[in-house]
């Protein structure tokens, strides 16, 4: 399987705490790819690396086995294909289903393309083929503040997949939602993965046991060990520092 995205010794000093400490990381093309750990293990840091809100302090970010994420800025690389989902649903609450879809679609961002934009049948076509996707084309007309938490959180993952993403970065994608929801989502993820590689980091081990199929575990912003969630369970290292924990969020 060919990989998408390679970190290599990534290293973030934020004066003297050193968040982390030589990550190496590989994600596959098409993957779902879990990353757990305690507090403070460097999770949510990683992501903000690789979407570059956090600046590198040492080591490469590649994407697509050349472009090198820690030289770019935040916008160019999200022109690059990589979108990011953050805990909280970031959406236009007045606005409906559907224009908050059509207002995410992949175009030029300067203040012409934006205000003149049309609405193809093609892109059209996009949209609902997108809001089928999440489970929201019943719902195209209704105001998205009046959704569900669920289905906020539903529409955001939308709205980034307007953009046509290789990699998508999901943090707790699944916190605030009910059982059926938390099903829908780890459904909805691996659906999403014969398009687009995902990297979630998330605490619910009872959603990563039932998901999962590849694990990486951190603890004090290093790489601890990768392989199944069954493998991690059984390493010695892993359960010191983590699910020995009775499980605590992370």
């Amino acid at each position: 399987m060919k990989q998408i995205l390679c970190c290599h010794n990534v290293m973030v000093d934020f004066a003297g705490f050193k968040a982390l400490q030589g990550v190496d990381l590989a994600i596959e093309s098409n993957e779902v790819r879990f990353l757990i750990g305690p507090n403070g293990a460097g999770k949510t840091t990683i992501l903000d690396v690789i979407c570059g809100k956090t600046k590198a302090t040492e080591g490469k970010v590649l994407f697509h086995d050349e472009v090198n994420l820690c030289k770019m800025p935040e916008h160019k690389i999200v022109e690059q294909g990589i979108a990011r989902k953050f805990q909280n649903p970031s959406i236009f609450s007045q606005l409906s289903v559907f224009e908050n879809l059509e207002l995410s679609i992949k175009q030029k961002r300067n203040l012409s393309s934006v205000l003149f934009a049309r609405m193809t049948a093609e892109t059209n076509d996009e949209i609902n083929r997108v809001l089928e996707q999440i489970g929201l084309l019943q719902c195209r007309e209704q105001q998205a503040g009046s959704l569900s938490h669920g289905q906020k959180q539903w529409l955001e993952i939308g709205m980034q997949l307007m953009q046509k993403p290789s990699l998508l970065l999901l943090d707790e994608p699944i916190a605030g939602m009910t059982g059926s929801e938390r099903e829908k989502t780890g459904e909805l993820m691996h659906e999403i993965s014969a398009t687009c590689s995902v990297l979630v980091v998330e605490h619910d081990m009872d959603f990563v046991r039932r998901f999962s199929k590849r694990v990486t575990v951190m603890h004090e912003g290093r790489v601890l060990c990768e392989g199944t969630m069954a493998d991690v369970q059984e390493n010695e290292k892993v359960q010191q520092v983590y699910l020995g924990r009775r499980e605590k969020a992370c």
